[in-house]
């Protein structure tokens, strides 16, 4: 009986060393978005930075797309099939969740411009309650009793992070209009982030259980209707500007980082997908938030209270058991992978199966 190889890098099993940079990755990602909008007092247009990252990632997306195909057929390197596999057929139907994720991206710089990086970390995990809700409604998904709990823990969790102390309150007295406002607005885009996050990641399964296209080419799909929208993203949110200061306007390396985070995340989730399960990613996921955390109260001075620890906990517990679940309800190779949405997301936006 032959027994499976094992992929490794200088002896390390690979599922292990995508783990370790899925965790880079999901700490750095929000860490270096929220730095991006503070090294300089000349602040960059966010919408031109998610346009970089959609072009980016449809151009990494179509490389390994033509690659897997030419492998996997044995067949030459040929335009018209590409055009026919990318633009033919169903492909109209990637419309709805590139849009729908473009808005998403935006929501989030607009959301870590607004919220410190630990609370922005914390908070987007309601993308795993709205994500299951979606699958709930729109796909009739069942879900466990554990499960359930676990998304009633998640949401106490964000809501105790959310909460002021008084030691807060009294420090921000002077400020409190202003503070509170940027406080609303952020975590206002991060639900509704949450939501396209949710909706789109449930869309986007529904797709692939009808197609016969590789995953690969639906994410070039995805990627490549995203442009017109992150495009038009930036007629509305920053035309203006953008016309008078110019594209590249602000533009630092840690813009390019944010950028590079930004469109990477997918391919990484992708190996992390095929060759790892959910309990791991789930501690991925949790280890990260604990980084992003503690790299906060360096870089930017975060305070971290009690409230916030026990939020913390609760949500990292929450994500942990929801995974753990999963992972033995569902087999690994039926999650349907998308670069469309970066960071840890991607793990919750994908296949919820009954």
């Amino acid at each position: 009986m032959a027994t499976s190889i094992i992929p490794q890098i200088f002896g390390v099993p690979l599922k292990y060393v995508s783990l370790i940079v899925l965790i880079v990755q999901n700490s750095m990602l929000v860490l270096v978005m929220r730095y991006s909008r503070l090294v300089s007092t000349t602040q960059y247009h966010s919408s031109t930075a998610v346009l970089m990252s959609e072009l980016t990632k449809f151009l990494v997306c179509l490389y390994i797309a033509v690659s897997s195909s030419i492998t996997e057929k044995g067949t030459s390197f040929n335009w018209s099939h590409i055009y026919r596999e990318i633009l033919g057929g169903d492909s109209w139907k990637m419309l709805i969740p590139a849009g729908l994720y473009t808005i998403q991206n935006n929501l989030q710089y607009i959301a870590v411009s607004l919220l410190d990086a630990a609370t922005f970390q914390v908070s987007y995990q309601l993308k795993i309650l709205t994500t299951a809700l979606c699958a709930v409604s729109l796909l009739g998904t069942q879900l466990s009793k554990t499960r359930w709990i676990s998304l009633v823990v998640l949401t106490l969790g964000v809501i105790l992070v959310q909460l002021p102390t008084e030691n807060k309150q009294l420090e921000q007295k002077e400020q409190t209009i202003d503070l509170n406002s940027a406080q609303f607005l952020g975590l206002l885009a991060v639900f509704v982030a949450c939501i396209l996050s949710g909706l789109a990641g449930v869309y986007f399964e529904k797709v692939l259980k009808g197609t016969r296209k590789s995953i690969w080419v639906r994410n070039v799909q995805l990627s490549l209707f995203s442009l017109p929208s992150a495009l038009i993203g930036i007629i509305v949110m920053e035309g203006a500007s953008v016309n008078q200061n110019g594209f590249f306007y602000g533009y630092t390396s840690w813009t390019i980082s944010a950028i590079a985070c930004q469109a990477v995340g997918g391919l990484i989730v992708a190996v992390v997908v095929k060759y790892a399960d959910n309990i791991l990613k789930g501690f991925a996921t949790s280890i990260s938030i604990i980084l992003s955390c503690l790299a906060s109260v360096w870089l930017f001075d975060f305070q971290i209270t009690r409230l916030f620890t026990i939020g913390t906990f609760l949500v990292i517990y929450a994500s942990y058991t929801y995974g753990r679940e999963e992972a033995s309800l569902q087999k690994p190779s039926a999650l349907p992978i998308t670069t469309a949405d970066s960071g840890d997301d991607e793990i919750d936006n994908k296949a919820h199966h009954k």
